[in-house]
């Protein structure tokens, strides 16, 4: 088994794909007799008691000869030659319809992979080594247009491969590559001239390498190998061969279509039409806008850079305790009695600073809410939600979430899924704790929950009720918690410190918890038996308050928290009830404690608010977590991946190996577009996408987390690559080599350059779609009647100009058909030539003849629907953004 190749032999599994003229395990026994076609199987020179092969004694069948017998002589030794190795017409890579008939070219051009043997004389040589030198030369134009590629011919386009011989034996095998040949009309003469250094020789060779070849004369013609070096040690003339015969076997058609074997290194025609105008000016906006998205970028790393060098001023800001009430938002009901839990007053604020300080911390208060397994969600009044102006280290950040973790009683699962519906993870009530924790990382001044343990049974309710305990009750950093629960257990109610009791809009109580309430009520004409829940008693009393009960109620504890209540029985002074509605449906109205201890209400003054980290640092972290949503779930990834192979094998073979007639090219144009329609309806998975996340995003985004267009670009990026780059890659790869589309590197990837477009536009415009719409079935319904409106409009169904000019305008809205019309542009500029026959009347006509006359595209417009394209998605682009700023915010 051969573990490496000699002589440019490339390693193919466990053998060698040698080059033409060698064989052998490795590549390294020269080729004795036999033909070219025979590959593989050619007889091969011995090696005799461990000396190098030697080819003197090799006999040339009839009709080759040259050192090797690698030069054909008559067009018969080809065709027999290339039956006798068992291929039969339609196995080269000619289309179908043409003249496959194998001619044996014995002029110095080259058409397509030629072969020439020539004997070295040199004086200076002669005298060093008495004895015969020949050189044989493989020199590729094209290696597509051989007979059978790696058989007949090797290496890529442009290249060279020199091997020399000195009495029978090899002595060097060298490469040159991007070679290009110019020719000679009037005289026959060929030259081939490379730009790069001779490769495989002892310390290589640098300098261009020309080989001149004259007209062939009586069967042999004379030839100099002229390079830098060579011209120093034996002659400026450079080597001088001799006796030099040249043959190639080639079809008849190669030769023919000379416009496909220019006198480039890639063997295609040059020309055409010159860039227009406003083609120009168009790729130079592209280019202005390229180079500035990369100056942007240059400054967003280095902003990231220094304010990571900077660090922040103040870090995490400390609290620090204050006695009385800073402050209650008030929970507006809707006629339901409702029972609000203080576990502790809010004791604490935050330091204030002069505004516009750069290191104050502003965040407004806010209200909280439990909301499944979304967690709490965060209804910030910042309308751009940012929080802290100056980032805290990496470090610090991670001790703060371990502290919490551990506070919250996590740590044993801290490695453990969520879940979710479909897939088990953490319980109930270790969920809600985790919802908890999202929170608090933030270090609230108040924790304000709606009914945190609706859903959970008794011990998990006491749990979490521990937790918002254990938080209110921190020495260190003490939260004040503000809970609305339904019937709680008496464990959970003895958690709360102080009691407020709603009913219809109106606060019934408001005190010391414990059985202070029950003392409270039963003192106002309502029993209260012993060892009966209090909660439940709580519930009873508001569902059916007595009318002489709201004329009584009032505040039930002393706001300085000296004593836990005054009054009737300790509880209360009868003072006037709280109106919850009305309060409520002020803006942001908040009660505070003035100087002489009576209730004021101030408005809450709503900030703007700037991002804690720059724009780079939020694309980072987004990144990260969409890399490992990607990673965690692989689902949709490898179903694209799978129906991109599956469709590509379908489509390559619909329509394998298409001939060149009209129906033919027509063939060719519907398998474009059926390309174009695939990416259009595939790309519906990525509005899907995006209804799928907009929860989470509403949710972080009213939390302040990042800027909505750090979201909205990491999602964008890691949608793109994975799901709809690739994927186009690999079906356009398999369909485009199956189908036999223009055969060279330019055309391919200009081909996969616009599908890799269309995919960004189609993307983009869903994006918006699901950005547009809240509900996703309105916007998968539209996506699929816009695909269909392109699919009209795209010019393969209906000729452009056929169309009524009222509605003929709406083509130039189509993405589509700039795109098809780009993909057949590039598909007829390879040089394509349609063979067929009508009513026994040959035609020889250019495809882009019948592509303009079929579908109406213009031969020169390639650039242009490139240009267009770019328009497209410099349109949607700006409008996603727009749409997600504006439009996809939380309303209430």
């Amino acid at each position: 088994m051969a573990t490496s190749c000699a002589n440019y032999g490339s390693l193919n599994g466990s053998t060698c794909d040698c080059p033409t003229g060698f064989g052998g395990g490795n590549c390294s026994q020269p080729a004795c007799g036999g033909d070219i076609f025979q590959g593989s199987g050619r007889p091969l020179a011995d090696w005799n008691s461990g000396s190098l092969p030697n080819i003197t004694g090799c006999a040339c069948a009839d009709g080759w000869t040259g050192t090797g017998c690698n030069v054909c002589q008559t067009a018969s030794v080809c065709q027999s030659a290339y039956s006798g190795a068992g291929y039969s017409p339609g196995s080269s890579g000619l289309a179908d319809g043409t003249n496959e008939t194998l001619v044996c070219n014995a002029d110095a051009r080259v058409y397509a992979a030629g072969q020439m043997s020539c004997a070295v004389d040199n004086p200076t040589l002669q005298a060093l080594f008495p004895l015969s030198s020949n050189l044989n030369i493989l020199r590729t134009l094209n290696p597509s247009l051989t007979p059978v590629p790696n058989i007949t011919g090797f290496g890529p386009a442009g290249s060279v491969y020199a091997q020399l011989f000195y009495a029978g034996v090899e002595q060097f095998y060298c490469s040159a590559s991007s070679c290009t040949q110019t020719l000679d009309n009037s005289t026959g003469a060929a030259d081939w001239t490379g730009a790069e250094s001779l490769s495989s020789i002892v310390g290589g060779l640098s300098g261009q390498l020309v080989i001149s070849c004259d007209a062939p004369s009586g069967g042999s013609a004379s030839c100099t190998f002229k390079q830098d070096t060579i011209d120093s040690a034996f002659s400026s003339g450079g080597l001088t061969l001799t006796g030099c015969t040249f043959g190639e076997c080639v079809a008849q058609d190669v030769i023919d279509d000379v416009t496909n074997n220019s006198t480039g290194s890639s063997g295609m025609a040059s020309g055409g039409k010159p860039l227009g105008g406003g083609v120009i000016a168009g790729l130079a906006v592209v280019g202005g806008l390229i180079l500035l998205a990369l100056l942007v970028l240059a400054y967003g790393f280095w902003a990231q850079r220094r304010a990571r060098r900077a660090g922040p001023k103040s870090g995490w800001p400390e609290r620090r305790r204050r006695g009385g009430v800073v402050g209650h938002e008030l929970l507006r009901t809707s006629g339901r009695e409702r029972v609000v839990w203080h576990a502790q007053e809010a004791r604490t604020a935050r330091p204030q600073r002069p505004e516009g300080d750069p290191g104050q911390c502003r965040r407004p208060r806010s209200a909280w809410r439990d909301h499944g397994r979304y967690g709490l969600e965060r209804r910030s009044s910042s309308p751009r939600g940012c929080a802290c102006l100056n980032p805290s280290p990496d470090t610090e950040k991670r001790a703060r979430v371990d502290a919490l973790v551990a506070q919250l009683g996590l740590a044993h699962i801290r490695d453990t899924r969520i879940g979710d519906g479909e897939r088990r993870g953490i319980s109930g009530g270790e969920m809600r704790r985790v919802s908890i924790g999202l929170e608090l990382v933030a270090r609230p001044d108040v924790l304000i929950l709606d009914e945190p343990t609706s859903g959970l049974d008794s011990v998990s309710a006491k749990k979490v009720g521990e937790v918002l305990r254990g938080l209110a009750h921190d020495n260190e950093n003490p939260t004040a918690v503000i809970a609305s629960i339904h019937q709680p257990s008496s464990q959970l109610f003895q958690c709360f410190d102080k009691i407020i009791l709603l009913s219809h809009g109106r606060a019934l109580y408001y005190g010391a918890g414990g059985l202070a309430p029950a003392d409270y009520f039963a003192s106002r004409g309502i029993p209260y038996s012993t060892g009966y829940n209090v909660a439940d008693y709580l519930l009873d009393v508001a569902s059916d308050p007595p009318v002489g009960l709201f004329q009584s109620v009032g505040s039930t504890g002393n706001r300085d928290g000296s004593e836990e209540g005054k009054g009737s029985n300790g509880n209360g002074n009868g003072a006037d009830s709280v109106d919850v509605e009305k309060a409520a449906s002020s803006s942001v109205p908040v009660l505070t404690l003035g100087a002489n201890g009576q209730t004021s209400r101030r408005k809450r003054r709503v900030g703007g608010g700037t991002c804690a980290t720059t724009f780079l640092t939020q694309l980072e972290v987004l990144s990260g977590r969409e890399w490992v949503i990607l990673r965690r779930d692989k689902t949709l990834f490898l179903t694209h991946i799978a129906v991109s192979c599956v469709l590509g094998v379908f489509v390559g073979g619909l329509y394998y190996k298409i001939g060149v007639t009209i129906a033919g090219f027509q063939s060719r144009v519907g398998c474009l577009f059926f390309l174009g329609a695939l990416i259009a309806f595939s790309s519906l998975s990525a509005l899907y996408n995006i209804v799928e996340i907009r929860p989470l995003f509403l949710r972080e985004r009213s939390a302040g987390y990042y800027s909505p267009t750090a979201w909205l670009l990491s999602r964008f990026v890691f949608d793109v690559v994975p799901l709809r780059v690739i994927p186009t890659i690999i079906v356009s790869s398999i369909t485009y080599w199956m189908v036999g589309l223009a055969h060279d590197a330019a055309h391919f990837f200009k081909f996969l350059f616009i599908l890799v477009l269309y995919t960004l536009v189609m993307t983009l415009f869903n994006f918006l779609l699901a950005c547009l719409f809240r509900n996703g079935g309105i916007a998968i319904l539209l996506s699929a009647l816009l695909a269909l409106y392109q699919m009209t409009y795209a010019g393969f169904f209906v000729h452009l100009g056929s169309i009524p000019p009222v509605l003929r305008w709406l083509q130039w809205l189509c993405p589509l058909k700039y795109n098809l019309e780009a993909l057949s542009v590039n598909e007829v500029g390879s040089g394509l030539m349609i063979k067929d026959s009508l009513d026994g009347v040959p035609v020889d006509v250019s495809a882009s003849l019948i592509m303009e006359t079929l579908f109406g595209f213009g031969a020169d417009n390639y650039y242009r629907d490139v240009l267009v394209l770019f328009a497209f998605i410099a349109g949607f682009g700006p409008m996603v953004i727009g749409t997600v700023w504006v439009k996809v915010r939380e309303r209430r």
